[in-house]
């Protein structure tokens, strides 16, 4: 099943089911090496990722290309905002971890996971300031990039 995405306003949402639990989900949201097999599009690949899944905790990721490119989305460190195991993670990049402010701040994330069909129904929500950045994010490649993302986290939850 492929993913949904839709604008509301200045936020990107991206909306899948997938045939697993949100416990299974969560932990692979939540655990760093689990976290790195799913969450970039391959080939290009996750070199470093420290999620601590409580409000104030680091929600840090650096990512490389298959030629060794760092594009602009190269590394990034947020702060958890919520932490409700199994239900909602989101995070920023406003602030790094402890809320101490980021330089150049440009979008919440924030995940939810509702049970539904025997599986559970995965969105995702980009919230942006302005509909520049909102743009922005979309010309990157939002739908195609979490999109792509998104189904690699259904073939590595669903095959548990």
């Amino acid at each position: 099943m492929k993913s949904t995405t839709t604008v509301d306003g200045n936020d990107l949402i991206i909306t899948r089911h997938i045939a697993a639990s949100p416990e299974r989900i969560w932990r692979a949201l939540t655990d760093a090496d689990e976290l790195k097999e799913w969450f970039v599009p391959k080939p290009w690949r996750i070199t470093k990722a420290v999620i601590e899944a409580r409000p104030g905790g680091r929600f840090v990721t650096a990512m490389v290309g298959p030629n060794g490119e760092n594009e602009e989305c190269g590394a990034s460190e947020g702060c958890v905002l919520v932490a409700e195991p199994n239900r909602r993670i989101a995070w920023t990049d406003a602030m790094s971890g402890g809320y101490r402010p980021n330089e150049k701040p440009f979008m919440t994330a924030i995940i939810t996971l509702e049970p539904s069909g025997g599986g559970t129904t995965y969105t995702a929500r980009a919230l942006h300031k302005d509909a520049a950045d909102r743009d922005r994010h979309s010309e990157m490649g939002f739908a195609e990039g979490w999109g792509t993302c998104l189904e690699q986290l259904a073939e590595r939850v669903e095959a548990d």
